[in-house]
């Protein structure tokens, strides 16, 4: 488990803990999985209300509401964890903020 203000800081506190634990497994002679004796890459999924927070301050709500089609209230509601989206509210989050993505990358 690992926490954090942002979410750098989490996917640093996780590797750590993760590399934190791996010590301890060699310490008490424990085998370490295959799957990590090698390089590996962690890849890290965010629900909505962690995606939703860490993009808020970044973009407005009105701009996610803009990208995503999803009026601010209800968006500010999925921010703070007072609602959780239905699946295809969480798809439409989720494409708005990869067209975004990819309107950032055309930009020279």
């Amino acid at each position: 488990m690992a926490t954090h203000k942002n979410l750098e800081g989490v996917k640093a506190a996780f590797k750590s803990a993760l590399n934190n634990h791996f010590e301890g497994m060699r310490e008490d002679g424990d085998p370490i999985p295959n799957e990590f004796q090698e390089v590996y890459e962690l890849i890290f999924t965010l629900g909505i209300h962690a995606l939703l927070n860490h993009y808020n301050g970044i973009l407005t709500r009105a701009a996610l509401s803009k990208i995503t089609g999803i009026n601010e209230k209800q968006l500010g509601h999925y921010i703070q964890g007072i609602r959780t989206p239905r699946p295809i509210q969480r798809e439409k989050i989720i494409k708005g903020i990869h067209q975004l993505g990819q309107e950032l990358i055309k930009i020279n």
